[in-house]
């Protein structure tokens, strides 16, 4: 099950892994995207911390991190084909990372939550 950021990432664990991304929400705001830049593996970040980045025709935009925890991948197909993440946003991972900290899953907010909040702004 995924579950959400104010700041629209994503996060959905996998067995003892979250993949990362952005929601359909943030690509409708950013319009097309034309560029990711992607994290070192084995960065550590901190939840809420910056960790991607992404431009777009419109705007450039950071990526924060939903959960605190160490980068174990990237999705390497982003740099060469970034369009992937307009096609399918919810379907697209940026990056995975390995959780520190189960429990902060319970602070973001389910589908429902989200929804909500989007339509409140």
């Amino acid at each position: 099950m995924k579950k959400y950021t104010n700041e629209h990432e994503w996060a959905e664990l996998e067995g003892g892994e979250a993949a990362i991304g952005i929601s359909e929400y943030a690509v409708e705001q950013l319009g097309d995207i034309t560029f990711v830049e992607l994290p070192e593996v084995g960065r550590e970040a901190n939840k809420g911390e910056s960790i991607a980045f992404i431009e777009s025709v419109k705007a450039a935009s950071d990526i924060y991190l939903p959960v605190s925890g160490e980068v174990i991948a990237v999705n390497e197909e982003l740099e060469s084909r970034p369009e992937l993440l307009n096609e399918d946003a919810e379907g697209t991972w940026i990056l995975k990372v390995r959780p520190n900290d189960l429990s902060e899953f319970d602070t973001l907010l389910d589908e429902k939550e989200y929804k909500t909040f989007i339509a409140s702004l």
